[in-house]
């Protein structure tokens, strides 16, 4: 059994070295650290979601990154303010405890794989997301591109 939690902990922390390292390139053109930054974002935004949740978030945070009206890193968008307001409410709520290490570890091998191997957009380009059991707001102004993982897309 002592096996099997090491197992489970070693992606854990190798993302948590990455967090508290020197920086080192995880995928050109997204930045230093990508992949610790895009992990962050999967488990907080997405954990309960599944893969396919997981990889749909993934997937806004890398449209943002291409995109030149957002940051053009992973940390960057991940990091982002407007007006005030984090773009993800855990940035700005103190919430970054990790306390679900298999949550964890899915989030670091789908920010991998998405920054590896990323193939194709399962959102179709798509550059916000919300809960599904939030009221649209703002979001009824953009075109919605579909629902994956609990949540909604858009452009």
């Amino acid at each position: 059994m002592k096996l099997r939690r090491l197992l489970t902990l070693i992606p854990i922390l190798g993302l948590l070295a990455a967090c508290g390292s020197k920086p080192e390139p995880v995928a050109v053109g997204y930045g230093t650290n990508a992949q610790a930054c895009l992990a962050e974002a999967l488990y907080f935004e997405a954990r309960g979601t599944g893969e396919i949740g997981r990889r749909a978030v993934g997937e806004v945070i890398l449209n943002r990154a291409n995109d030149p009206q957002f940051p053009s890193t992973v940390c960057g968008v991940v990091d982002q303010r407007y007006n005030g307001s984090c773009q993800f409410s855990y940035r700005c709520n103190g919430s970054l405890t990790y306390n679900e290490p298999h949550a964890l570890a899915n989030a670091n091998v789908t920010a991998n794989t998405l920054l590896t191997n990323r193939g194709e957009d399962i959102t179709n380009g798509a550059l916000f997301f919300h809960a599904s059991t939030m009221a649209p707001g703002w979001f009824g102004t953009l075109r919605r591109l579909g629902t994956f993982g609990g949540n909604i897309f858009y452009r």
